[in-house]
């Protein structure tokens, strides 16, 4: 008697086919069959999903495509799992940022003329296109109402006595948008005057909360450091904690420091060390130092790792490539590379003359990965 693929056992569907499909094509696969549908509740979307997956199954974009990402570890076997696809559902626009909420991916068109709602676990998207026009230094985040469930966007364009670089991303945690913000008043600036210029020393840093249910920013919210013109990117845990990548100055053999908070609200908030590395050892690879603000990265807590998404080192010369590195930093010295193809050079400028040669601007934009593990969601996109 022939077997049909509705026949086969429930467990055996779940752990052998539903756990492992891409992410991008749950949705044909859950239509299989009425019984198919059924298991998928469970073992993708309900209790069964979060006890069985080993591995981070996300989103990121790179070169302004968006890909689904794959990565396993597993130290004590020295096994480093990690494969990407590009996304065919978005292949028609050109994203330069994603943002990551309750199973809904809110994508930023590189040409700043539309945002795209994406659920992948649906197969359902939504062009939301402005009145006017949106501009490249928009900060956006995704999150949704606690007492209604009810997802909305937030457009940051114009702040009081804040700012942000139009290139720090905001995180969420359980359904509000954590951003690390720099005071722009007199009181948060320490300066000095020389000539007919005004001189930067210092300046407060700290962690503001977009509340989604109230719709209002929350108070400035402390950090475990201090930074001034040194490296912060967040992250989050599960979207439940957020956690902070910091680096100090501009020596490439400064400490990396990552911090998860062990309770984090919109008015309060508070830190614990996850991780703290010697980048020294790894100078001579040239990659001791995350690029400035512009890399990512998420956190693989069993094995006690972060890996951070950037463009490797600094030693090379202007015409050798530059590539896209996943670095899989952990305790005792660990690290490892995994290469992600060629960077490209998005400096648009010719050679420029500089101090009696010619000189080639270089520019490049690292991966950006979604900071929490994808976990699907029945949300329609209407």
């Amino acid at each position: 008697m022939t077997t049909r693929i509705c026949d086969l056992p429930p467990k055996l569907v779940g752990e052998k086919i539903l756990t492992k499909v891409p992410i991008t094509s749950l949705r044909e696969v859950r239509l299989t069959c009425k019984l198919w549908l059924s298991l998928s509740q469970d073992w993708i979307l309900g209790q069964e999903a979060a006890a069985t997956r080993q591995q981070f199954l996300g989103f990121m974009t790179m070169d302004d495509k968006v890909c689904s990402l794959k990565f396993n570890l597993r130290k004590e076997e020295n096994l480093i799992d990690l494969s990407f696809k590009q996304v065919e559902t978005l292949n028609q626009v050109e994203i330069s940022k994603v943002f990551y909420s309750d199973g809904l991916l809110l994508c930023v068109a590189k040409d700043n003329s539309r945002l795209v709602a994406w659920n992948p676990y649906l197969g359902q998207t939504i062009t939301i296109r402005p009145r006017t026009s949106f501009h490249r230094l928009d900060n956006y985040a995704i999150g949704y109402d606690k007492k209604t469930r009810n997802h909305k966007i937030l457009r940051l364009e114009v702040t009081p006595d804040w700012e942000m670089e139009f290139f720090q991303r905001g995180v969420s945690v359980k359904g509000n948008s954590y951003f690390y913000a720099q005071g722009k008043l007199m009181s948060d600036l320490t300066s000095f005057r020389e000539g007919e210029g005004l001189h930067i020393t210092d300046c407060a840093d700290f962690l503001l909360c977009f509340d989604f249910t109230r719709e209002k920013m929350g108070p400035r919210l402390p950090l475990p450091f201090h930074a001034f013109g040194d490296t912060v990117t967040l992250s989050c845990v599960r979207q439940e904690q957020l956690a902070a990548l910091y680096q100090q100055g501009e020596d490439y053999s400064d400490a990396l420091e990552v911090w998860v908070t062990t309770r984090v609200e919109p008015e309060d908030v508070s830190w614990s060390m996850f991780l703290k590395v010697d980048m020294k050892p790894h100078t001579s690879l040239g990659v001791g130092r995350i690029q400035d603000d512009y890399g990512s990265f998420f956190i693989d807590e069993e094995e006690k790792v972060v890996v951070v998404f950037d463009v490797d080192g600094f030693l090379h010369t202007e015409e050798s490539p530059r590539y896209h590195t996943a670095f899989v930093i952990g305790e005792d010295g660990y690290f490892k590379t995994v290469s992600l193809g060629e960077a490209p050079n998005i400096y648009k400028l010719d050679r420029v003359w500089v101090t009696g040669h010619f000189y080639v601007p270089q520019h490049f934009s690292p991966p950006l990965v979604c900071s929490s593990s994808y976990l699907p969601s029945l949300v329609q996109l209407n």
